[in-house]
């Protein structure tokens, strides 16, 4: 007589021991899945939001938002025009390396413009980037901070120079170039 609700203690325990289980373990997929696709942005996102939760979210409402936009890849006469145009950015370097980060800039705006992703709002246009661009988003936050710098003339000719590192390293992803061939 004692052993049905006994039963049905032990039978309730495993279900919820098992619903548990599998929430986290659905949990711990999720982690990974979104660390693996944003990698180090996964990480930056974390050290400012202090929580995996949070980072997880923002992220997920990245990819959500991203789905929604129609980006598209450049037509091989569009990317060849940008790559004219970078060439023209880094001869510029040479005489007037502030002037060539303003125009290394207006470049990515008009190349991000013309493959779908919105610019007005930098930090919005990260994110959206880091969606499909992980690694190369530092490169594009960095060089973009060196260009607000050099607005307010508080850089050197040297993290001039890094920017415009920056700037090829994410005009090459953007632009889909193959970077291996010399």
């Amino acid at each position: 007589m004692y052993q049905t609700p006994l039963l049905w203690v032990l039978v309730i325990t495993l279900v919820v021991v098992a619903a548990v289980s599998i929430a986290t373990a659905l949990q711990h997929r999720r982690h990974g899945r979104l660390a693996a696709r944003f990698g180090p942005e996964y990480e930056r996102v974390i050290d400012l939001t202090d929580s995996r939760h949070d980072t997880e979210s923002a992220l997920q409402s990245r990819v959500e938002h991203r789905e929604h936009l129609h980006v598209s890849p450049l037509t091989a006469e569009e990317a060849s025009a940008f790559v004219h145009r970078w060439r023209d950015v880094q001869a510029e370097f040479v005489d007037s390396p502030p002037s060539a980060i303003g125009d290394a800039q207006a470049l990515v705006d008009d190349v991000m413009r013309v493959r779908g992703y919105p610019v007005d709002d930098f930090e919005a246009s990260a994110d959206l980037v880091s969606v499909d661009h992980p690694v190369v988003v530092e490169h594009y936050r960095a060089a973009h901070a060196t260009y607000l710098a050099s607005r307010l003339r508080r850089v050197t000719t040297e993290e001039l120079r890094q920017a415009i590192i920056h700037y090829r390293v994410l005009l090459a992803d953007l632009l889909e170039l193959d970077t291996s061939r010399p």
